[in-house]
């Protein structure tokens, strides 16, 4: 069917499409972000350092790499899902944003929600790296902002 066909020459052209992410190693052993599969849609940040993160406790763990993304993109930083889930650490800000004009090291503060101490060694995967498309523009003050089915209702309005 037609609109099949579309799709499926969208998404080739997408999965082509590749963006330049410029990376600079701070620290000679600092690993450059890897994806774990084709398919995955963020990169894998590496623990440049040992560290060790007691219950409760936020550890800033670097990266060893700065990076420029491309033009209106920033990069957002989520946790990893199986080191959350299985060692209780994650990112302490829960997503954190490298905005595109920051060339600083990527840190990621490391939380351990767990009651014991946690120990990420030097090489560890800690969080995940995702560029998503950024829009700027103004803010425009207005009396109005028109109606919606949903309108000002707030948490839960729309169910469970």
């Amino acid at each position: 069917n037609a609109i099949n066909k579309e799709i499926k020459t969208t998404n080739e052209k997408r999965n082509k499409m590749k963006y330049a992410f410029y990376c600079k190693k701070l620290r000679p052993d600092a690993k450059i972000p890897t994806k774990g599969s084709d398919g995955a849609n963020a990169y894998d940040l590496y623990a440049v350092t040992d560290a060790m993160i007691k219950p409760g406790e936020t550890v800033k763990v670097g990266t060893g790499i700065a990076i420029k993304p491309p033009p209106y993109h920033a990069g957002f930083i989520f946790a990893r899902s199986g080191l959350a889930a299985k060692q209780g650490l994650r990112p302490a800000n829960c997503v954190g944003i490298c905005d595109n004009d920051y060339t600083g090291e990527y840190l990621v503060p490391v939380y351990n929600d767990s009651g014991e101490t946690r120990y990420i060694i030097k090489g560890d995967r800690i969080a995940q790296l995702a560029f998503i498309k950024t829009l700027d523009g103004e803010f425009v003050e207005v009396d109005e902002l028109g109606k919606t089915e949903r309108g000002a209702d707030g948490f839960g309005s729309t169910g469970k």
